[in-house]
């Protein structure tokens, strides 16, 4: 950035060498944060096994990761209308090194959960302001570009985490507990490039946080996975628990809903959900969020107990999902700002996706691999084409100054998607592993039922029994993930395709002749010399007497 006139400068469409400047240490953030979780998945089922955990805290392990970031999402948002976006971005990453640190000293399962949330914390304000940033800097038609960047960077963490981490695992001299300190220096590295590179101005104004909103969500949302983790083991499905714990989740809920309609400035902009786009794309979202995570956390289980592979070698076994995802990704990024149209590409990411899970619901223990690659295959297409597209088609279909708005409620409820199927599924894995074991003769825990168990210290027969189980088990949990891969593809067939536009996603309030700088500190009050950039919500676009400045028009 110059020291040019602040309008000046926020009216120029930036160069693409500056935008890959700004988002470089934003995508190294983006890569710790996805690389979080994709090295561990790989790793939990040795994890569990040496801390003596059971199938339920290998589910809370990655639950409360995700549930976590679901919560602060929004709050991160927020925040980022009171200081600067760049400072919120490295505290983000500062929170997930303190959080992987901690999380590599854990002695029990329980430890681990906790440090796991830190973790989360960080990781969302890394999802929360890197779709914002984006937005605030790149038009819609120009935007399928970078999130093919975007789409490549998480592709790259999603294929080096479980190769990583297996072979930390496998590494006698390393062990598991390096998988949590290895994403420390690309942390450190990104804090580095994002104060040299991200330059962007600094809007204050006054703001209300709805902490009690957050906190009802949070309470509500968390009870039901509590809920749905426990039923079934530790009582009875229909049982006076499980009556208190829906009741209860309910009635959060709703009350959730009420204070968020009566709130100044609610995490959940109620609004926001007249607007069809919005509420087909976070239903696909839910969908994305729940096969994505799904597929992640019970394939790393798959190969490693069904088949007897080393963390490694499961990796590898992934290849072919992952290289579906950067395929659509990247390619169907370039198509949609070649044409500037997308619904096309979102139908067959649909059918793609409900193809897969389907497909993937007849795995078995004795599945030939080739046949299920070409079925991971189809899965990774479907998560590619739809993942980054929708927020896009949503930003597309607000007006600009409500971005930040829209895009926080659409990773909200892809996060939350994840959370749930990552807790429903594994509450079915555990209980169709325990069945299926009862059925072939075998106490639970003599199996490894009540515990993951490792199946290379298992005597013949019971570790064929085993293998045969969690094999049949994990083709299952796909197969209940099939009927939300098909809900996603009914909504992106309902969502009306409107072209991407070309305007540049700056909002400019009236200024003096004289205007600070890009990166100055301005008041946002009315009649200020300032320049706002396109995430406040509507009530502060109000506060601010803004005019939207476009950068061009919609594409035919």
């Amino acid at each position: 950035m110059t020291d040019a006139p602040a309008a000046e400068v926020a009216a120029q469409p930036m160069s693409h060498r500056q935008i890959m400047e700004a988002l470089s240490g934003l995508l190294l953030g983006m890569f710790v944060a996805i690389l979080s979780s994709t090295i561990v998945s790989n790793a939990l089922p040795r994890i569990i096994s040496d801390l003596h955990g059971s199938q339920t805290s290998y589910t809370w392990v990655v639950t409360a990761t995700l549930l976590a970031m679901t919560a602060t999402t929004p709050i991160w948002g927020k925040l980022a209308d009171l200081t600067s976006k760049k400072l919120l971005v490295q505290l983000a990453l500062v929170i997930y090194v303190a959080g992987s640190a901690l999380a590599g000293l854990s002695q029990n399962t329980s430890m681990l959960i906790g440090c796991r949330v830190i973790q989360g914390v960080g990781v969302g304000g890394l999802t929360a302001l890197a779709q914002v940033i984006m937005a605030a800097m790149i038009s819609p038609r120009e935007r399928g570009r970078y999130s093919g960047y975007l789409g490549a960077t998480f592709a790259l963490a999603t294929v080096g985490g479980p190769l990583i981490g297996g072979v930390i695992v496998d590494t006698p001299w390393l062990g598991w507990r390096w998988c949590f300190y290895v994403g420390v220096p690309f942390a450190v590295a990104a804090i580095v490039i994002l104060q040299k590179t991200l330059k962007l101005p600094v809007v204050k104004r006054e703001v209300s946080i709805d902490y009690l909103g957050a906190t009802l969500i949070s309470a509500g949302v968390s009870v039901l996975l509590v809920w749905v983790s426990l039923a079934g083991k530790n009582y009875a499905w229909i049982s006076w628990q499980t009556a208190a714990m829906v009741l209860g989740s309910l009635v959060l809920i709703a009350l959730a809903i009420r204070v968020e309609g009566r709130a100044k400035e609610p995490i959940i902009p109620l609004w926001l959900f007249k607007e069809r786009t919005i509420v087909l794309a976070v239903l696909g979202s839910l969908a994305v969020g729940l096969a994505m995570m799904g597929s992640s956390v019970f394939l790393s289980q798959y190969f490693q107990i069904a088949r007897g592979k080393s963390p490694t070698v499961s990796g590898l076994m992934t290849l072919p999902m992952i290289g579906g995802l950067v395929l659509a990704s990247t390619v169907v990024g370039k198509l949609i700002t070649a044409t500037g149209f997308w619904k096309r590409y979102l139908v067959m990411g649909g059918i793609s996706l409900t193809i897969g899970l389907g497909l993937m619901s007849t795995a078995r223990a004795d599945t030939d691999l080739w046949v299920l690659g070409g079925y991971m295959f189809l899965l990774g297409m479907g998560v590619g084409a739809l993942q980054q597209n929708l927020v896009l088609a949503v930003q597309n279909a607000v007006p600009i100054h409500q971005l930040g708005a829209a895009s926080s409620v659409v990773a909200f409820f892809r996060s939350l998607g994840g959370a749930v199927g990552v807790s429903a599924l594994g509450a079915v894995m555990a209980t169709k592993v325990t069945g299926y074991l009862s059925d072939a003769g075998l106490k639970s825990g003599a199996g490894g039922g009540a515990g993951i168990p490792n199946v290379h210290h298992l005597p013949e027969p019971a570790r064929g029994i085993v293998e045969a189980s969690y094999g049949h088990a994990v083709g299952d949990i796909f197969l209940f993930a099939a009927p939300f891969g098909l809900l996603a593809l009914v909504a992106v067939l309902l969502i009306k395709e409107v072209p991407l536009q070309t305007a540049q996603a700056v909002v400019v309030a009236k200024a003096e002749p004289q205007a600070p700088a890009a990166g100055a500190e301005v008041s946002g009050k009315p009649g200020a010399p300032a320049v706002a950039e396109a995430i406040a919500s509507e009530s502060a676009a109000e506060s601010a007497s803004v005019r939207i400045d476009k950068v061009g028009a919609r594409t035919p």
